[in-house]
C-alpha cells in the first residue's frame, strides 16, 4: 500500500513510485490539502472550486503588488542612470530593489494560481509558485546582509571595492542569487513530504516541517547577524572623531537601519506561523488557517523599501523625480527614449528637478 493511504486512511490508489515520479501526479495536491485541513478528498476540492478567484482582497493586492513592481523599477532605472550611485552600496541597494521587485511579481502570480487553481496544478507547478516567493524572500535577507557587510567595510576604512577590484562586488551580488535560488528550491529537488504526510506542513501542504523550520532558522541568524554588524558600525562611528563624517555615516546608517527594522517588523508574523506550523496542526491552532493573511502583510515590505529610500535621501527622491520626468508622469515635455541615457552626474537637469521642488506649476516644460 502507498505510503500516502496508509499515513491518511484515505486509500487512494497510487502505486509505489519514486517520490520524483509523483510531481506530475495531479491528485497528490487534493491529497495534501485535505490532510492538512482534516478533510476528505470530495470535500476539499468541493471547498477550493467554491472559492473566489478574484476576491475584493485579491484584487486590491494585485493593485498593491503593480505599485510594488513600479516602485522598485523606479528605483532601479534611478541606480542605473545616475553615476553618482554607482557605488557598492547603491548597488547592493539596486537588487534589494531588484528581489522586491521580483517578489511583487511573484505574488501575483501566486494570486493566478491560488484558490480553486491550487487544486488543479501538479505538485512541480505548486514547487515552483511557492519556490519562487521563497527566493525573493532570500534574496532579500542576503541583499541586507550585503549591504550590512558593505557599510561595515566602508566605516572600517577597508577599501575592498576598488576601481579593479568591483568584480568581488558582482561576485557577493552573484553568490546572493545563487544561493537564493538553491534555498527556495531545495523542496523541488527532493527536500518535501510527498508521500510521508505526518511530516507536511499545515500552512504550505507539499513543504516538509524541517524544511520550513531550516529555512526560518537561517534568516534568523542572518537578521542576528546583521544587527550586530550594525551595532558594530555604531560603536565604530560613535567613536570618531571627524564630525563631518559622522554626520553622513549616521544619515546613512539610520536609512538602513530603518530597512532592517521595517523589514524584522513587516516578516515577524509571518515566521511566527511558520514556526509554529512547525509544531502544531491546523485544528489546535486555527490561526494557521489564516496564515495568507499574514504573508500579506510581509509583503508590504517591498512596497515600503523604496518610500524609505525617497524619504531618506534627497538625492535619490531628485532622481525618482527625473526619471518620473523622462517617462511624462509629471508632464515633462521631454522625449522618452532619454530616459534611459544614463547621466553622468547627478547635476542633470537640476533645475528641472528643483523647480518641481518650489512649485505647483508642471516642471521641465522648457526641459529638452
Amino acid at each position: 500500500m502507498n505510503p500516502c493511504c496508509k499515513a491518511t486512511g484515505f486509500c487512494h490508489p497510487v502505486t509505489m513510485k519514486s517520490k520524483y515520479s509523483q510531481y506530475y501526479n495531479s491528485s497528490v495536491i487534493s491529497l495534501h490539502y485535505a490532510y492538512a485541513k482534516n478533510m476528505s478528498i470530495e470535500n476539499i476540492t468541493v471547498c477550493y472550486q467554491s472559492k473566489e478567484q478574484f476576491s475584493t482582497v485579491n484584487i486590491v493586492f494585485i493593485i498593491i503588488c503593480t505599485v510594488i513592481i513600479l516602485e522598485n523599477l523606479l528605483v532601479l532605472v534611478a541606480v542605473w542612470r545616475n553615476k553618482k550611485f554607482h557605488s557598492a552600496m547603491f548597488f547592493f541597494i539596486g537588487n534589494l530593489a531588484f528581489s522586491d521587485l521580483l517578489a511583487g511579481s511573484t505574488y501575483i502570480a501566486n494570486i493566478f494560481l491560488s484558490g480553486s487553481m491550487s487544486i488543479k496544478l501538479v505538485p512541480v507547478q505548486w514547487f515552483i509558485r511557492e519556490g519562487t516567493v521563497f527566493i525573493a524572500l532570500a534574496a532579500s535577507v542576503f541583499s541586507l546582509l550585503a549591504i550590512a557587510i558593505e557599510r561595515y567595510i566602508a566605516i572600517t576604512k577597508v577599501k575592498v571595492y576598488g576601481s579593479t577590484k568591483t568584480c568581488r562586488m558582482f561576485l557577493l551580488i552573484g553568490a546572493c542569487w545563487v544561493t537564493s535560488i538553491l534555498l527556495g528550491g531545495l523542496p523541488i529537488l527532493g527536500w518535501n513530504c510527498i508521500c510521508n504526510l505526518p511530516d507536511c506542513s499545515a500552512v504550505l501542504p507539499l513543504y516538509s516541517k524541517k524544511y520550513i523550520v531550516f529555512v526560518v532558522t537561517i534568516f534568523t541568524l542572518i537578521l542576528f547577524s546583521i544587527v550586530i554588524l550594525y551595532v558594530k558600525i555604531y560603536l565604530i562611528v560613535s567613536s570618531s572623531r571627524q564630525e563631518a563624517t559622522n554626520l553622513q555615516a549616521y544619515a546613512l546608517l539610520k536609512t538602513v537601519t530603518i530597512v532592517l527594522g521595517v523589514f524584522i517588523v513587516c516578516w515577524l508574523p509571518a515566521f511566527t506561523i511558520l514556526l509554529l506550523d512547525s509544531s502544531c496542526t491546523m485544528q489546535l491552532c486555527p490561526v494557521l488557517s489564516n496564515g495568507q493573511i499574514f504573508f500579506n502583510f510581509a509583503a508590504l515590505n517591498s512596497a515600503l523599501n523604496p518610500v524609505i529610500y525617497m524619504l531618506r535621501s534627497k538625492e535619490m527622491r531628485r532622481e525618482f523625480l527625473r526619471v518620473l520626468c523622462c517617462w511624462g508622469v509629471l508632464q515633462s515635455g521631454r522625449p522618452s527614449e532619454r530616459c534611459w541615457v544614463p547621466l553622468k552626474s547627478s547635476s542633470s537637469l537640476e533645475h528641472c528637478t528643483i523647480k518641481h521642488e518650489h512649485q505647483t506649476m508642471p516642471i521641465m516644460q522648457t526641459c529638452v
